[in-house]
C-alpha cells in the first residue's frame, strides 16, 4: 500500500490525505456520445440530480464532462462545452462535495471554476491549450495531469511502447515538473496513466499492476480511470452494461497497487469495492 508520504491536498474545505483510504472519483458525463452510455447532454436537471445522488451515496469528488474523450470522439466548441457544464457546476456547488471539471480548454476550465470548480482534470495534461497552466496557478486549482498517445480521434491506431510503465511515467513526471514551473503548488498535482488513452489491452493491464512505480517515480497522488473501459470487454468479452464485475476488479487491483483516487461510473458499488479493499489491505500484517 501507498506511504502517506505525499502532503495532503486541501479542496473545498476537505483534506484529502494521502495514504490514508482510497478516494472516489464519480462521473457526470454531461454529453451525448459518452462510450459508456451514461450522458446527460441537454438535460441540466438531470445531471445536477445525478450529481446530487452520488453525492449521497458518499462519494469523495465529482467530475463534470462536456466533451466525450471516447476513440474518435470529435471536438466540442468552447460556447457548447461551457453550455453543457457551467450551470451543473453552478448548480452543484453547494452540496459539499469538491468538484472537477473535466476539460482540455481554459476558457471551459475557467467558466467551471468562477462556477464553483476545484480541480482541473485534463486528458491533455494542460498541453493542448497554453492558457491552462497559467489559469491553474492563479486560481490555485488543483490540476490532474493525464497520458495520452495521441488525440481522442486517433489515439487507439496502433499504439506502441518499448516499455509502457516507463514511458508513461516519464511523460507524467515532465508534465508535473512543467506544471510546477508554470507557478502551480507541487502539492496540487495528481497524475493519471490514461487507462484506454492510446493503449492496448496489454498496456492497460501492465500500467494497472504497476500503479506503485507510476506514484514513486512521479512523486504525486495516483488517480485511476478503468471503469467500464473497453479493455475490460475484450478480457471478458462483455457489453459496457455488463462490466460492473470487471471494473471492481480493476479497482481492487489499482487500490492493491497504490491508487489513491479511483474515477467510475458505478458509485456505490465502487465505494463499497474501495472500502473492502482498504479494510482487507490497510491492516497490519503479521510476517
Amino acid at each position: 500500500m501507498p506511504s502517506t508520504s505525499l502532503p495532503p491536498l486541501e479542496l473545498a474545505g476537505r483534506t484529502f490525505r494521502w495514504g490514508d483510504r482510497t478516494y472516489v472519483m464519480g462521473i457526470v458525463n454531461v454529453t451525448p456520445d459518452s462510450f459508456s452510455g451514461d450522458g446527460l447532454a441537454g438535460s441540466t436537471e438531470s445531471a445536477m440530480a445525478w450529481g446530487k445522488s452520488l453525492a449521497e451515496a458518499g462519494v469523495d469528488i465529482l467530475d463534470i464532462g462536456g466533451e466525450s474523450t471516447r476513440p474518435g470522439a470529435e471536438p466540442v466548441s468552447v460556447d457548447d462545452e461551457i453550455r453543457r457544464t457551467e450551470p451543473v457546476i453552478r448548480g452543484l456547488a453547494g452540496i459539499g462535495v469538491p468538484l472537477s471539471i473535466d476539460t482540455q480548454k481554459a476558457p471551459v476550465a475557467e467558466a467551471a471554476l468562477e462556477a464553483g470548480a476545484h480541480l482541473i482534470n485534463d486528458v491533455s495534461a494542460l498541453t493542448t491549450d497554453p492558457g491552462m497552466a497559467a489559469l491553474a496557478a492563479r486560481t490555485g486549482a488543483a490540476v490532474c495531469l493525464m497520458h495520452m498517445r495521441g488525440n481522442p480521434a486517433t489515439m487507439q491506431n496502433r499504439p506502441e511502447y518499448d516499455d509502457v510503465v516507463a514511458e508513461v511515467a516519464a511523460y507524467l513526471l515532465e508534465r508535473k515538473r512543467a506544471a510546477i514551473g508554470a507557478g502551480i503548488a507541487p502539492e496540487r498535482v495528481l497524475v493519471d496513466p490514461g487507462i484506454g488513452f492510446g493503449k492496448t489491452v496489454d498496456h492497460n493491464l501492465d500500467l494497472i499492476n504497476h500503479t506503485d512505480r507510476l506514484r514513486s517515480i512521479c512523486g504525486a497522488p495516483v488517480l485511476v480511470g478503468s471503469s467500464r473501459k473497453s479493455f475490460i470487454g475484450k478480457v471478458l468479452d462483455r457489453p459496457v452494461e455488463e462490466r460492473v464485475f470487471g471494473t471492481g476488479a480493476t479497482v481492487a487491483a489499482a487500490i492493491a497497487r497504490g491508487a489513491d483516487v479511483v474515477r467510475v461510473h458505478d458509485v456505490p458499488a465502487m465505494l463499497d469495492m474501495a472500502r473492502m479493499t482498504d479494510a482487507i489491505l490497510r491492516r497490519p500484517r503479521k510476517e
